[in-house]
């Protein structure tokens, strides 16, 4: 399997507002190469978001803005690339609406989301949420809400779950972003 995996937090509740983001690329089913940045966003930063994720404003103040960042990881977006994320409507509408609030133009690319997938292969599970999912699994998450740790226990969750059910059993799940 060849993907990247893409997680980001945001500053606020407005999906415009991506102050880390993390890509784990993954190349013939072993991961190839990790992308993690803080981002300085074009907002301000809301006390319940920083308690979840740690970021403080002080802590992006001399970070790129995402015009700078996105040059970097453009080329990982074309509409043959599959890109996967934990609740991957939110990842997705974040990249979307920053992208937009720059006056950038969203790319084309193939998405799947892995609490889709494991509310079908792991219907037991008491909720589908990272940290649950990567326990069931006996996949490593050190620390939650780091973009970095979450991108990379995601890809996890998907290599593992075609490694159990196959890749065939995947494709109904992979939507165009």
């Amino acid at each position: 399997m060849n993907f990247v995996a893409m997680d980001f937090e945001t500053a606020n509740g407005k999906r415009y507002s991506a102050c880390s983001l993390a890509l784990t690329i993954v190349r013939n089913s072993q991961v190839a190469d990790e992308f993690y940045t803080l981002i300085k966003p074009d907002t301000d930063f809301f006390w319940r978001n920083v308690q979840i994720h740690g970021i403080h404003e002080a802590d992006v103040a001399d970070a790129p803005d995402f015009p700078t960042v996105w040059p970097h990881i453009q080329s990982l977006f074309t509409p043959e690339q599959l890109v996967i994320a934990h609740n991957a409507q939110f990842d997705n509408s974040v990249l979307r609406q920053t992208l937009n609030h720059y006056g950038m133009t969203s790319p084309a690319y193939l998405t799947l989301d892995t609490v889709k997938t494991s509310r079908q292969f792991l219907p037991t599970l008491a909720d589908h949420k990272l940290n649950t999912v990567a326990d069931a699994l006996g996949i490593s998450l050190e620390h939650h809400h780091n973009a970095l740790d979450d991108s990379l226990a995601c890809a996890n969750i998907l290599l593992s779950e075609t490694n159990t059910f196959g890749q065939e059993a995947i494709k109904p799940f992979i939507k165009l972003a």
